[in-house]
């Protein structure tokens, strides 16, 4: 038992971020590459869709470069829902001066899944783009989220997301190369057929599939993804529509993050679960399994380097350091989470931190699913406002 403990995060990390990977990519070398249908002569009328709360100090930069956008004027309009919103979020979008600007405010705190409920009915157009309040849309990125989706076999199209930020004061650097992993596996599974979960930032939907009500507790990026494949569609990444994301500003606004996104993750997987059966959906449950189920089972495997030695003490008390390992980087978490907010975080622990910090987040999440825990209200990541000059 002690061995088998042991190897389970061997066997599991070294599969997720490994073997699947070097799977897919292998598989991805027997099939074409997904190539974006040619420009249309009438480009189809979109609902770019936001849910907002208490976003007044940043919604204003994201509407000026999503109304920047190189698209035709008269075919893109803009729905703000506000989530009750108490900061003069509201005033920014009744008073923003651009008739294609409209608000729906939401009678009570719901959460972001009940704001995109709500929002099905106001949409207009063929294709919604989801974007969140606190990234750009650089000025070419638009036309080809939209021009995937003038593909009849797409139903989805998800950005790719680019971290943005000041590393010399952030402690979580770390974020930018796993977001780049993250975005090349994206695209290597879209070759192969489709994507298991979209970019949360910048995603399009074909309408109909976007006003398909789910759970509020749910992740709707995550689950739109299966929502596409049980109607028949592709899910793909658009490498060219790229999303500007400002990192989150220190680990501990890192951990909340990942905590409430994998425990909404998690939600989604298990309400998701019929997707995973190889027989009716073939290559999306193996590659559902493979890159949500096995890295997300990680996390509490990771706890046999904690009671693996124990176990072992007798037999192999080398096995001790890999606890003492684990300890200390579980004290350098600590560590990291009382370090001031105006204080530059060595590099020396910086990258590590993000390590452990990710392992709590990933173990705060599995106990919320455990404990069948009703997912708190929402708090939209607290982003930092970036000073990049508006698209003209």
């Amino acid at each position: 038992m002690g061995w088998m403990l042991m190897a389970a995060p061997l066997v599991l990390g070294g599969y997720a971020f490994v073997l699947y990977p070097a799977i897919v990519w292998t598989w991805s070398r027997w099939r074409p590459p997904f190539t974006l249908p040619p420009e249309p002569a009438d480009w189809p009328e979109i609902s770019i869709l936001i849910v907002a709360y208490n976003e007044a100090g940043r919604l204003r930069r994201t509407l000026e470069h999503a109304l920047a956008a190189d698209y035709p004027a008269d075919k893109l309009h803009v729905l703000v829902v506000s989530d009750a919103s108490s900061d003069g979020t509201d005033a920014l979008v009744l008073t923003y001066g651009d008739p294609r600007v409209r608000l729906l405010r939401m009678p009570e705190r719901s959460g972001k899944p009940a704001g995109e409920n709500a929002a099905g009915q106001m949409l207009r157009g063929d294709i919604v783009v989801s974007i969140d309040a606190s990234i750009l849309i650089p000025r070419d990125s638009l036309k080809p989220l939209i021009r995937a989706l003038l593909d009849p076999a797409v139903g989805l199209a998800s950005g790719r997301d680019i971290s943005i930020g000041d590393e010399s004061r952030e402690g979580n650097k770390a974020e930018s190369s796993y977001v780049g992993l993250e975005m090349t596996l994206r695209a290597l599974e879209t070759r192969v057929h489709s994507i298991v979960g979209a970019s949360g930032c910048f995603y399009a939907n074909r309408r109909p599939l976007q006003q398909v009500q789910l759970p509020t507790g749910l992740a709707r990026d995550f689950a739109a993804a299966s929502v596409a494949r049980a109607h028949g569609y592709r899910a793909v990444s658009v490498d060219a529509a790229t999303c500007l994301v400002p990192r989150t500003p220190t680990l501990k606004a890192e951990l909340r993050r990942k905590s409430r996104t994998m425990g909404r993750g998690l939600d989604t997987l298990v309400y998701l679960r019929g997707m995973m059966n190889p027989l009716r959906y073939g290559s999306y449950a193996f590659m559902m399994i493979s890159h949500k189920l096995v890295r997300w089972l990680l996390f509490p495997s990771l706890l046999g380097w904690l009671i693996g030695p124990l176990l072992l003490l007798r037999t192999a008390p080398w096995t001790l350091l890999v606890a003492v390992g684990m300890v200390v980087g579980l004290v350098v978490a600590r560590l990291v989470l009382t370090w001031p907010d105006d204080r530059r975080l060595p590099r020396v622990v910086a990258l590590p931190g993000y390590v452990f910090i990710s392992i709590v987040a990933g173990w705060m999440a599995w106990l919320h699913l455990l404990r069948q825990e009703k997912s708190a209200v929402w708090e939209p990541t607290q982003r930092p406002v970036v000073d990049i000059a508006t698209p003209t």
